[in-house]
């Protein structure tokens, strides 16, 4: 986990520096004079060189302590901490919205080369080719303009989670379903399906007790990294819903140059994520006995 987290802030401030765009110009104005703009810098402090500008990043970031915004001045950890919840509940419920794609893929399995199996497919296809900009759009014209249901904006209550949850459980509930699918089948012809079946076990008896928790693991990975993904890419749902998460101040901070702010909520993304993997790690513990960790 830290060498991974470690990583990703190197990355993230290297990434930063080589894009164009100075912070102290955008603050200053174009029309402001060298003098200003010198002084703006050295406020900033992005007229140091970058190993001690970098040093300071990674020390404070380990002492929670994420730096100042360059356009509010404000502590990004204050920023961060402020939107975080709005971006992990969306996710989160996005991802338990997701999970329905376990039932269309352990029917596609078990009914393969049906009907059935058919068109759970195409709706798993339909449901990764579709953008979550223009479905967002679509679902905000359908039942908050023309019949106005659910709100179309913010993340107030219960009733404004449902829109950008669907939208953004579309993708992953995709996945989920070809996944289970496939795990499934793979599952089903292995030699103690086979003899369970011999044994004359109910068919329902064979899907559930052998099949399902066998092929579980690798629909376990897609669900939890599902999870972590969404952190990231809520930030398409959170523009088009007005949402004011953790994506949106990220957009807005790449947008305006805000060094400290991109680099604490892309960090505060990889913590969570790399949290995610080992939760990940233990439950495979858990669904399988022969799996043990030195």
């Amino acid at each position: 986990m830290l060498p991974t987290l470690l990583g990703v802030s190197i990355i993230i401030f290297v990434i930063l520096r080589v894009v164009p765009g100075d912070p102290a110009l955008i603050l200053a104005g174009t029309q402001a004079d060298p003098q200003t703009v010198a002084n703006i810098r050295r406020d900033l402090g992005t007229d140091r060189p970058l190993a001690v500008q970098y040093l300071n990043f990674i020390t404070g970031a380990a002492q929670g302590d994420l730096g100042r915004s360059f356009s509010s001045r404000r502590p990004v950890a204050q920023e961060v901490f402020q939107r975080f919840p709005r971006t992990l509940l969306l996710a989160v419920t996005a991802t338990a919205l997701a999970t329905v794609g376990l039932l269309p893929g352990i029917v596609a399995a078990a009914r393969q080369n049906s009907w059935l199996d058919s068109a759970s497919m195409l709706v798993a296809v339909i449901g990764l080719s579709v953008p979550g900009f223009w479905l967002g759009l679509m679902l905000i014209y359908v039942f908050a303009i023309r019949f106005p249901l659910l709100p179309a904006v913010g993340l107030d209550s219960a009733r404004s989670l449902i829109l950008p949850s669907v939208v953004l459980s579309l993708t992953p509930l995709a996945l989920i379903a070809r996944m289970t699918r496939a795990t499934m089948l793979d599952v089903l012809r292995q030699d103690y399906i086979r003899t369970a079946h011999s044994k004359g076990m109910a068919e329902r008896t064979v899907l559930v007790k052998h099949a399902v928790k066998n092929a579980f693991i690798p629909v376990v990975t897609v669900i939890g990294l599902a999870l972590g993904i969404l952190m990231g890419t809520a930030v398409i749902v959170e523009i088009v819903f007005a949402i004011d998460g953790l994506g949106r101040l990220l957009v807005t901070g790449i947008l305006a140059r805000d060094f400290p702010i991109v680099q604490g909520a892309v960090l505060v993304m990889a913590v969570v994520f790399v949290l995610i993997n080992l939760a990940l790690d233990i439950c495979y513990a858990c669904l399988d006995p022969r799996i043990r960790f030195g």
